[in-house]
This record gives structure tokens, sequence and C-alpha cells, in this order.
């Protein structure tokens, strides 16, 4: 976006670039920059909060406005309200037990995964009747179906992917980020709303889905598949939690 700005004023025209990760504006320098300290993928901070965004496009226009330069990069002085942990919420979701699994026991996985993501599926689909939308689909797979496929990994396998041309790494990294995405939807089912941190707490030291995609991304560091050992050792569990909290 830089080197896009760069050329955009090179022909007369004024731009801003708003930035999520300081240090790449930083070194790409462009003419005038607004870094925001929001998640990536939420340049304007706050999703159903037109003030909170109206506030952010605003601090970035202001910057059309100044004479100082040549080249400028401001902090937006706040945090999005949804990063903000709120002290009255919890996901009120009852989730079964979570004894200890080996790695590699898929029937065990399989069994306890089943039952854990019918009760989850049910808020679920409670929070598409509050809000009228999912970002579940990634992998193109019913979520009935995606247990099946990621636990055949745990074992050494590469199964056969069901999607055509999706390899197998690469889906069983989109069923995790759906497995993600439908616990952290179902969480916001009932009640006040959480911050993004208090969800991502809650799914990988309480559930065990968390567990298994820990368990998964194991499976991936020690797997001789360079497909399965890239996308599973990269891009399923956040570094803060590859470990319990």
């Amino acid at each position: 976006m830089s080197a896009l700005a760069h050329m955009i004023e090179s022909r007369g025209i004024a731009t801003v670039v708003i930035g999520l990760v300081r240090p790449h504006m930083e070194q790409t320098k462009p003419p005038r920059g607004l870094w925001v300290p929001f998640p990536l993928g939420r340049p304007l901070g706050e999703p159903e909060n037109a003030a909170f965004q109206h506030r952010v496009l605003m601090a970035a226009l202001h910057l059309l406005e100044r004479r100082d330069g040549p080249l400028l990069l401001v902090d937006f002085p706040d945090e999005a309200p949804s990063m903000l942990d709120n002290p009255g919420w919890s996901p009120k979701i009852v989730l079964p037990l979570r004894p200890n699994v080996l790695p590699s026991d898929r029937d065990g996985w399989t069994a306890l995964l089943a039952v854990e993501l019918a009760a989850v599926r049910l808020r679920w689909e409670a929070a598409q009747y509050r809000f009228g939308r999912t970002t579940v689909g990634n992998s193109r797979l019913r979520p009935e179906l995606w247990i099946p496929f990621a636990v055949s990994f745990l074992a050494g396998e590469i199964p056969e992917s069901p999607i055509e041309g999706v390899s197998p790494s690469v889906l069983v990294r989109y069923v995790a980020d759906d497995l993600k995405a439908l616990y952290g939807e179902a969480a916001q089912a009932i009640g006040p709303q959480p911050s993004m941190g208090q969800i991502d707490r809650w799914f990988w030291s309480e559930t065990i889905a968390g567990d298994f995609l820990r368990a998964l991304r194991s499976a991936a560091i020690a797997s001789a598949h360079a497909g399965f050992n890239t996308a599973g050792s990269r891009f399923l569990v956040p570094a803060p939690f590859v470990t319990l909290p």
C-alpha cells in the first residue's frame, strides 16, 4: 500500500495509508500513514461500531491537513473496544470434561470432539440468529466432516482432500480456521460481548478443540510431509497458545 501511495502521490493526488503493522510502515515510509493497534483484517478497528470507525477515518483524513513532513507516521491513540475485556462475560456453553488423550489417539479425539462440537454448535446457531451472518465456511466442508478429516493426520497419514483443487495440507488449515471461527461465534451468542482476548483464552485453555489443534500442530512438526509440516506448524495455533495458558 505504501508503494501504491507513493505512485499516486507522484501524479499529484494526496494519499493516506492506514496500517496495522508499524514496522512495515516504518520501512516503507508512506507519505502519510496512520498506524492503528487493531487485529489484522480490521483496519477500522470495530465491526458494527460506526462511531468508532468514524473516529479512525477522521484521524486518517486529518493527516491531509498537516503541513509538516515530508513523511508523516502517526499512531492512533486508542484500542478498539472489542479488545478490552468485559468482566461480565462468560461463554454460556456447557463443555464436557477434558480428559487426557494420547496425541495419536484418533478414536479418543473423535469421540471427545463430537460431543463438544455438538454442544458448541447449538450456541453457534443461536449466534447466527443473533448476528445474521457467519465467517464459518472457509473449508467448504460441513462441520460434521471436519473431525474425521482432521484426526486422520494425527497418526501420520495424509488423507485425500475431498475438495477438488485444495491440497490436504491446505484444507486442514482451513478446517482449523472454521473450527476456531465456529467456537468464537458461539461464545458471543448470548449476553454481553467478550473481548477478542477473552474468546482466545477461553478457546485455547478450556476447550477440547483447542487441545486437539495443539496435538495436530505437534503431529505436523513431526511429519515428513512438507506441506503438512509447513501448514500445521505455522498456521494452526497462535504463538501465545502453543502451550497451555
